[in-house]
């Protein structure tokens, strides 16, 4: 059935050419908006609702949220629009070069002078599209390699506190919390997320991230901990219901993670690009929780029968140990036997001590008495004598000396009188008062009482002569030690030499 037309544009048809140049007056005028309004009805009202299948073009997200584009085929091009609305339920990222089937209706837009369809719905063309599109972001991904093994992070033991991003609604999450109450009960931080619907990619990477902006060791603080895990979690689904789990925003957002991250979405049959970034890939969330956490009685169990090994082990050990000291001393002679021998020699010294000491007295004593008898009053009183004339003699030499020396001292004094100035004498006086000072001052810094002062002693003999030497103390019976405050007088005990008893 042909659309019916608007008034203008029937009388604009019923009017022939001829009438048109013979009577231009009759001709209506209209404005650019009336124009434009009567196509935009002409239009909308002759298609409604169209089923438009081409590849898309051009087609980009605006900051307001609303997607601009074309469809085409071979021949021609449609421009489309995909309001706010309605783009918030797809389950994919529309891209370039993607064949797709839109549903909306078709338009014009006055302001541009096109007609347009405003879609509300858009849906691959099929799975094999939407599968080519996905393998062709999953090559270059892999080609800057993001799906490295080397990149993959090793996963806690037991971790201290558990991320997990997925909806807060689903029966996902209440499978997880049960396996881990199951197997290990842990901490779980929960990061709420649409896990489908175009606003789901970007919630799943601003949460992985998140994740990771947490800083460590604030907890005392009462901040929120860091996971040592992470587990992104979906249930099963098809290709579009999964399509935000292949987008890239999220496959980067996984690849960068210094946690360590499980991928857990959809089935085990179900692949998708999070799962080659991920440092672990678990066929259903179930299967996340217990890879992420041990069985708790296994480990108790496991622990105990360690430490029953450990206990048989060391009891074991012990007795070998015994066994062997038991053995060693069945080795060893009795104790008396190795004793034997000392206590033998200390009673043959013990019998040979007296002996010893009588014949040691009698050497000494007969040493003495032979010393003693060489010495005669006769034979002291001519070497008296003759230490009387040498003493006499040198008396007699050392005044004659003395004598000559003065006199020729005096005969140079004298000439050397005549020849001195008074001030070269005073110069010279003053130079050996300078010196004569500086030695008094030396003197005194090295002599015996300064030495004494800090805290050393000087010891004489009954004669008041220094000793040097140890053997020289032991040959005096009596010791003068000099401290700096006065003198202390000690018996060394030693016999008097010379003397006869």
């Amino acid at each position: 059935m042909q659309p019916a037309l608007p008034p203008f544009v029937t009388a604009f048809y019923e009017t022939s050419v001829d009438d048109q140049q013979t009577l231009p007056g009759n001709t209506p005028e209209y404005s650019v908006s009336e124009i434009a309004g009567a196509l935009k009805r002409t239009v909308e009202s002759a298609f409604g609702q169209v089923r438009v299948r081409g590849e898309l073009t051009g087609f980009k997200r605006q900051a307001s949220g609303h997607w601009y584009g074309a469809i085409k085929d071979e021949r021609a091009v449609v421009d489309l629009v995909m309001f706010k609305g309605h783009a918030a339920s797809l389950g994919f990222r529309p891209e370039d070069g993607l064949e797709v089937i839109v549903t909306g209706k078709l338009t014009t837009y006055p302001g541009r002078s096109k007609y347009q369809i405003v879609v509300e719905r858009m849906e691959p063309a099929g799975v094999g599209a939407l599968l080519a599109q996905i393998e062709a972001r999953r090559l270059k991904l892999a080609a800057e390699g993001l799906f490295d093994a080397d990149r993959k992070l090793a996963l806690p033991f037991i971790p201290r506190v558990i991320g997990v991003v997925t909806s807060p609604t689903g029966a996902v999450i209440r499978d997880i919390l049960h396996r881990l109450a199951d197997r290990f009960p842990r901490p779980v931080l929960v990061w709420p997320v649409a896990v489908q619907g175009e606003a789901s990619a970007r919630q799943v990477a601003a949460a992985v991230r998140g994740f990771n902006a947490i800083v460590r060791g604030r907890e005392n603080d009462g901040a929120v901990p860091r996971p040592d895990l992470i587990i992104v979690a979906r249930g099963g689904g098809s290709v579009e219901d999964l399509a935000a789990f292949n987008e890239e925003i999220v496959v980067r957002a996984v690849a960068d993670s210094r946690i360590p991250v499980i991928s857990a979405v959809g089935h085990e049959t179900d692949t998708t690009l999070i799962d080659f970034a991920a440092d672990w890939r678990a066929p259903t969330p179930t299967a996340a929780a217990e890879r992420a956490v041990p069985v708790r009685a296994d480990l108790i169990a496991q622990v105990t029968m360690l430490g029953a090994r450990l206990d048989r082990a060391a009891a074991r050990l012990v007795a070998q140990r015994r066994e062997r000291a038991d053995a060693l001393a069945r080795q060893l002679p009795p104790p008396r036997a190795l004793l034997a021998l000392p206590v033998q020699r200390a009673d043959d010294l013990f019998d040979r001590l007296p002996r010893g000491l009588k014949a040691s007295t009698a050497f000494w004593r007969t040493r003495a008495m032979s010393a003693g008898a060489a010495l005669r009053p006769a034979l002291i009183l001519a070497r008296r004598d003759g230490a009387t004339r040498n003493l006499v003699q040198a008396a007699t030499a050392l005044n004659r000396a003395g004598f000559k020396a003065i006199t020729t001292d005096r005969a140079r004094l004298a000439a050397g009188s005549a020849r001195l100035r008074p001030f070269l004498v005073a110069t010279l006086a003053a130079r050996a008062a300078a010196r004569l000072g500086e030695a008094g001052r030396l003197l005194g810094s090295l002599g015996p009482e300064q030495v004494l002062s800090r805290g050393y002693a000087l010891v004489l003999d009954p004669k008041g002569r220094p000793i040097t030497t140890a053997n020289a103390a032991k040959a005096e019976s009596v010791l003068t030690i000099r401290f700096a405050d006065g003198d202390t007088p000690v018996s060394t005990g030693a016999p008097v030499q010379g003397r006869l008893f």
